[in-house]
């Protein structure tokens, strides 16, 4: 079920939304994160890094599955050569995931809103490799996992500020300023975070 729909209680689901890691912020792995997250339930959440650079290029994951060999790579459509590779969290990193629009899916493809799909299986990274993937896209390798009630916590301690998200904030703009372009989409100087807790 789509995001919107749902509520916790008083409070609703933060699927398709992002958290915002606030300067407080103790876990390193996430200073300066924003998180996408793409499942929240009263047993927990799961969501994807989306402004950590990866190392690897996405035809060097694609030889590296084995769905295309160095040859081929070299050929691949230029969407295909320039996918955005994020490091999606700390966990399970050699599992990848698609964060991608609603114009292309496959069969195992959830929507996490109307316009926001998630996809983690082959089929969607051989569609990509031929030039038939979505308008939008990107790749995580591993996830940010919480369990039942943990990431309310740490909302309720400051941890991250949330808000509502978009196509554009998730898919466009520079990796490098992803941060503070979504807290500035909110009117929110970075320089002023501190001051700000809860969600926008």
């Amino acid at each position: 079920m789509i995001a919107e729909d749902r509520e916790m209680g008083d409070a609703p689901y933060l699927e398709n939304h992002f958290l915002i890691a606030m300067p407080g912020m103790r876990d390193e792995r996430f200073a300066r994160s924003v998180i996408y997250l793409c499942a929240h339930s009263e047993e927990g959440a799961m969501g994807l890094i989306i402004n950590q650079p990866q190392q690897l290029a996405f035809p060097d994951i694609l030889v590296q599955l084995g769905i295309l060999d160095q040859k081929e790579a070299i050929r691949l459509p230029r969407e295909a050569r320039e996918l955005p590779v994020r490091n999606g969290g700390p966990v399970d990193r050699s599992r990848g995931f698609v964060l991608h629009s609603e114009d292309v899916t496959v069969e195992s493809s959830m929507p996490v809103s109307n316009h926001i799909y998630l996809t983690a299986t082959v089929d969607m990274l051989r569609a990509i490799s031929l030039g038939r993937g979505p308008r939008q896209a990107m790749m995580a390798l591993g996830y940010a996992g919480w369990g039942a009630g943990q990431l309310e916590t740490e909302i309720g301690e400051n941890g991250w500020l949330t808000c509502p998200a978009t196509p554009k904030l998730l898919f466009e703009g520079d990796v490098d300023r992803k941060y503070e372009g979504i807290l500035a989409a909110l009117g929110i100087d970075a320089t002023h975070l501190s001051h700000f807790a809860g969600h926008a």
